[in-house]
């Protein structure tokens, strides 16, 4: 009898850290033409909101800044530049929160991430400068757009927690990306290896100019690429995104603090947050079911990309 509860509480989890996550934001809506807000509203409001979004980021390998850019964005009254700085040392503190444990589970891949991240980090500073000089209401509805795109994918195209690749191609051969992966969840131990590196390392470039263009870590384009392109293991894909995204975040955003984009009022509870709620995701990774996850993300990168998409538009400012 006493399954059911714990069976029950789980099933609603996704749910109730969704609805968790967006109260803040929500809030800082209701109350931002309110002028007598004091000071540290607003500090308090992102350091909760990316609390909760660090918790859901790492097991979702987004790293972060995929939901903190359109939410913060779409939420707050930050211009999205700001926003954008901030989204990218948020991924990047999320990322390097979570790696040490990531790597003690095998959870994470070294062989795997360097190459990938590699290329991203170089295409990444040239996305950071095309980012910074299109206008505001275009990178929203870029934004929003790509976001939607990628929910999209991820309802039509059903991942495999475990996908088969039989013959690994010649160059993961040569670079010796293959490992073991073993399932908190289930116990089994799996062994796996990819094909198709040559397009996916193509496939990164894209990832780099679209990490630094919008700030988000593209940590959601990441976990697509790796699981369902290149045949890794969902949890590795997930684990993997984030030691990419430490390298491709930390190269635009050094691009954003140039550019002086790069505000602490907005950066510093957001990256504290960030890091405190990637700690607890860090551990969730190992012990969710990958369904679980899937639908947490899903819900997530819905709700901000939609709202990112009407701010640019207008629909709703």
């Amino acid at each position: 009898m006493s399954a059911r509860p714990h069976s029950l509480l789980r099933r609603q989890l996704p749910a109730l850290l969704f609805l968790l996550m967006v109260l803040p934001a929500h809030a800082a809506e209701t109350l931002q033409a309110v002028s007598t807000m004091p000071w540290w509203f607003w500090p308090l409001a992102l350091f909760v909101t990316c609390f909760l979004i660090g918790i859901v980021a790492v097991p979702a390998g987004i790293g972060g800044g995929g939901a903190v850019v359109p939410i913060v964005g779409g939420f707050f009254p930050f211009h999205l530049d700001f926003v954008r700085g901030a989204g990218l040392l948020v991924a990047l503190a999320s990322a390097l929160a979570a790696g040490p444990m990531l790597l003690r589970g095998g959870l994470a891949n070294l062989r795997l991430a360097l190459p990938l991240a590699l290329l991203a980090s170089i295409s990444s500073i040239a996305g950071a400068m095309l980012g910074l000089a299109l206008p505001s209401n275009v990178i929203q509805i870029a934004l929003g757009v790509i976001v939607l795109g990628i929910v999209a994918l991820m309802l039509s195209v059903r991942k495999s927690e475990f996908p088969v690749v039989t013959q690994p191609d010649r160059l993961s051969s040569v670079l010796g990306i293959h490992g073991v992966f073993i399932d908190g969840a289930s116990g089994r131990s799996f062994d796996w290896q990819v094909h198709r590196t040559p397009m996916g390392l193509f496939l990164f470039l894209l990832i780099g100019i679209m990490a630094g263009m919008f700030g988000i870590g593209a940590g959601w384009a990441n976990v697509p690429a790796l699981n369902l392109l290149m045949g890794v293991p969902l949890k590795v894909s997930a684990g993997t995104s984030g030691l990419v995204l430490s390298l491709v975040d930390s190269a635009a955003a050094w691009v954003y603090m140039n550019r002086g984009a790069v505000l602490p009022m907005i950066a510093v509870p957001s990256i504290v947050g960030m890091m405190l709620g990637a700690r607890i995701g860090a551990r969730l990774l190992n012990v969710l079911p990958g369904s679980v996850i899937r639908r947490l993300v899903i819900a997530l990168l819905l709700f901000a990309g939609l709202r990112a998409f009407m701010k640019g538009t207008g629909l709703w400012v």
